[in-house]
């Protein structure tokens, strides 16, 4: 996960100045001396990491700090304030045309994960502002790029304009046309990219940018290769006049570099992240919930959108009436499921948490097929099983676990998981929960991770 390393540093420096009374500025300049060295380590440029600094500094040795009876927790608010003030400030929308269609130009090295990732932002406008977005297949040099575009718009169920290895500059002016005659209020290209920044590249890109005068010009761009990242946009935007910025690969084992300079170099904000494989994984860049994660501070606000995405009003009031008769079933058990699942990795989940250890985390043991075994367990079971658990009898159990592949350990690991859980609930709405499970819920507890169904 990126900036697992700089929280653990800047945490470190922060735990030294809270065990202070009151402060001195020798202490301030030492602990700003630690933040530089974690801040570059974690590749982010020189000239942004000196400006930072310099800024911090001068706001940490002012008396409102130095005099405060909780200097330590003033200065993490100076440098919460700086680190989210240096991404941008507030998120920023996609800027859209007042006249349709909308033309946002996706550009970037090859690499990067343009044809992914413009199939991801054609999904998000699509569910979350209900646009009526067109992928456009300007990369006709890359061996199956526009059918991986063509791949990924049947999935998401949007629509592909190509006209195979064409002239980019014509195919896209013939998009935009199509997309006035069909509706589609927003236009997705898909240029090519070189493995490095050359003139035939800029030329091409050029052409575009003059015949089809794009709404947004935006740089996607590889998190995982820090500086080069920074470096690349500065080239795009000296040849393009870029607007804004995809950063892919936040989820990787990324220093995180690249997040906190690109707004400072460049001038240009980070509008949108890309941190999974799926179609699904994009999120808009907030700055400050960024700078919260950073300090190890969490990030509730996102966790919570992502649990009313996956989250289903009516199956919500259906459980809850359930709960209230205590008839909670293992159907109702894989629903919840099935909501946790689409909420998306694990890891990253249990990072948006504030008070996690980022560091405790890094080392922990998700199986992100544990999900998955208890499913298949689940569905080989008749609906009348899931319904009425106590006819699952060792005969049973031998079919199901015959059925999806696994041993009757296996199932009777994930009955006595959902009894757990129904006993909870029990308990929750008014009644006692039995002894045994009493015992089983503390073993658990004991175990490495202590939280089911892990």
């Amino acid at each position: 996960m990126a900036f697992e390393s700089l929280t653990e540093k800047l945490n470190n420096a922060f735990k030294r100045l809270r065990s202070k009374g009151r402060l001195t500025e020798a202490d301030v300049k030492e602990a700003m001396r630690e933040i530089r060295l974690a801040l570059l380590e974690a590749d982010v440029s020189f000239k942004v990491v000196k400006a930072f600094v310099a800024r911090v500094t001068e706001r940490c040795v002012g008396s409102d700090v130095l005099e405060s009876l909780t200097p330590g927790q003033m200065i993490v608010k100076i440098v919460n304030d700086e680190l989210c003030a240096l991404m941008g400030g507030t998120a920023q929308k996609l800027t859209i045309s007042s006249k349709p269609p909308t033309v946002v130009m996706m550009v970037g090295l090859q690499g990067a994960g343009k044809t992914t990732n413009v199939a991801k932002l054609a999904a998000y406008l699509k569910k979350h502002q209900s646009k009526r977005p067109l992928l456009v297949a300007c990369d006709v040099y890359r061996p199956a790029a526009i059918t991986q575009l063509k791949v990924v718009g049947e999935q998401l169920g949007v629509p592909v304009f190509e006209q195979g290895q064409g002239n980019p500059v014509e195919i896209a002016q013939n998009a935009v046309e199509h997309a006035r005659k069909h509706g589609n209020d927003i236009v997705l290209l898909d240029t090519a990219g070189r493995l490095h920044i050359d003139e035939a590249l800029m030329d091409e890109l050029l052409g575009i940018k003059a015949a089809v005068v794009p709404t947004e010009i935006m740089l996607v761009i590889d998190a995982m290769i820090g500086q080069d990242a920074v470096t690349a946009a500065v080239a795009f935007d000296e040849a393009l006049g870029i607007t804004s910025v995809f950063l892919t690969k936040l989820d990787g084992d990324a220093r995180g570099g690249a997040a906190l300079s690109i707004r400072e170099t460049v001038g240009k904000p980070i509008k949108f992240v890309g941190q999974g494989e799926k179609l699904d994984a994009i999120d808009v860049f907030h700055p400050d919930r960024m700078a919260n994660r950073i300090l190890g501070m969490g990030d509730m606000l996102s966790l919570i959108e992502k649990a009313e995405q996956s989250f289903d009003e009516q199956k919500a009031a259906e459980l809850a009436e359930k709960l209230r008769k205590n008839k909670f079933t293992i159907t109702d058990y894989y629903d919840q499921l099935c909501q946790l699942k689409n909420m998306g990795d694990m890891r990253d989940i249990m990072g948006m948490i504030p008070g996690v250890d980022q560091k405790a985390l890094s080392g922990a043991s998700f199986d992100e097929r544990a999900l998955d075994r208890i499913e298949a367990i689940i569905l080989s079971m008749t609906p009348k099983e899931r319904d009425n658990p106590e006819l699952l009898n060792s005969s049973r159990k031998k079919r199901i676990a015959a059925g999806c592949g696994m041993q009757v350990v296996d199932v009777n690991r994930m009955i006595k998981q959902y009894e757990m859980l129904q006993a909870m609930t029990k308990q929750m709405t008014g009644g006692k929960m039995p002894k045994h499970m009493r015992r089983m819920q503390k073993q658990q507890g004991k175990k490495k991770g202590g939280f089911l169904p892990f």
